[in-house]
């Protein structure tokens, strides 16, 4: 009989996960606690080494046309362009030598329509886990779907159940690491931003007052929208931040003359470091942002949650199918657990402080080094290996 898979949760890490482990004849169940996709505006960078996996699910080309391809990204210093970067530069390394950015909730649609057309898989929409139980054999899963509670069996799970993680909890595993002392808010807008500043579609402008990160996606009407992050600083409320009147002063300073009514979402939310002490126990699995969240500078804890699922989908085939002996369900946790730490939380850290940096020599430091960087095809090269993650997956290639 064919390994039994249970995933919970079915944003992009889950429905990826399930996918990875349905393709390669497992019989998965994918439960999700509420009844459809949250649309709300979340993360939408997609860096060339994840383009690379979705495309062996074949998911690329319809993931590419639901978003918007993006060659460059720039680090500016308030008004003035400090350096920008060539994905073009990767060509030789990669089919994607690009971003695409493409709001996570379509990638979600996307799997549970390709999930919906495989014979060995199942999607439960508002079936929440509410605990685990498992011994040397089996893991039950207690699912609540309505006013009905139930336990299925499965001989691994997979928890890809977000940052407040109900698995990570019931397993006792401690989500280590911090809180920022800000929150994030987030405008979205229907402002032509780029062309109002000239910018490209991934820019991050450095202020020591108030920086800004900002991205062009698709929308779920395809014609186009600007995404802006801006700190929120403790002393100020949520009610204030989210009043017309910051909103109004913050979107000014970006683009002056910019009308409220333009504004089509508005998001504020607390943003962490944290990795799980363990990614595995048992025979349980944490992928996504149930193992690792960080902060957003940079795009890159979606990318490394789906890296972690198709990680584990080959571990789990390899042992499944004889290849390979239990012992090989410990290297998932020898890769990603450090790889995250190295990659996404150092790197995510780097990008949030240089951005935010106050001392006038160190800033000036900063642009600096990132003008070598960008002037020298070889270090230029050499930073887009790492932010782009390829490195990093080479890397876990190579832990055994």
């Amino acid at each position: 009989m064919s390994v039994r898979v249970g995933v919970v949760g079915a944003g992009p890490v889950g429905a990826v996960a399930a996918i990875a482990c349905a393709r390669r004849g497992m019989q998965v169940a994918l439960f999700e606690a509420e009844d459809a996709i949250d649309h709300s505006p979340r993360a939408a960078t997609t860096h060339p080494s994840t383009l690379e996996m979705l495309a062996e699910l074949d998911l690329v080309d319809e993931f590419i046309s639901l978003g918007l391809v993006a060659r460059y990204f720039e680090l500016w210093d308030r008004d003035a362009l400090v350096a920008r970067f060539d994905h073009d530069l990767l060509k030789d390394e990669t089919r994607f030598p690009y971003v695409v950015q493409t709001e996570q909730h379509k990638l979600s649609e996307m799997g549970l329509r390709r999930l919906a057309g495989m014979p060995n898989a199942r999607v439960r929409l508002g079936a929440r886990v509410l605990d685990i139980a498992q011994d040397e054999r089996r893991v039950g899963l207690l699912v609540e779907a309505g006013e009905e509670r139930e336990t299925e069996d499965f001989d691994y799970v997979i928890a890809c159940d977000g940052g407040r993680s109900t698995l990570r909890k019931c397993l006792d595993i401690e989500f280590e690491g911090y809180t920022w002392p800000e929150r994030f808010l987030v405008l979205t807008t229907l402002v032509d931003v780029g062309k109002a500043l000239g910018c490209s579609e991934r820019t991050y402008i450095s202020d020591p007052h108030e920086w800004i990160n900002l991205f062009k996606v698709t929308g779920d009407d395809l014609r186009g929208r600007w995404r802006a992050v801006f700190p929120v600083r403790e002393s100020e409320s949520d009610e204030d931040a989210f009043s017309d009147g910051p909103v109004q002063r913050r979107l000014q300073r970006l683009v002056p003359g910019h009308p409220l009514d333009a504004v089509v979402h508005r998001n504020l939310y607390r943003v962490h470091q944290r990795v799980a002490k363990s990614f595995r126990k048992g025979r349980v699995f944490l992928a996504g942002d149930a193992a690792h969240i960080n902060n957003p500078v940079g795009g890159l804890g979606l990318n490394c949650g789906i890296h972690d699922a198709m990680d584990l989908a080959e571990t789990l085939d390899a042992v499944s199918s004889g290849r390979a002996g239990a012992a090989l369900l410990d290297r998932y946790e020898r890769r990603r657990r450090p790889l995250n730490i190295e990659y996404v939380q150092q790197q995510t850290v780097a990008n949030k402080r240089r951005l935010e940096e106050e001392d006038p020599k160190v800033r000036r430091a900063n642009f600096d080094e990132m003008r070598r960087i960008a002037g020298d095809p070889r270090l230029h090269k050499e930073y887009l290996m790492r932010t782009s993650l390829i490195e990093s997956v080479r890397k876990a290639r190579g832990i055994a």
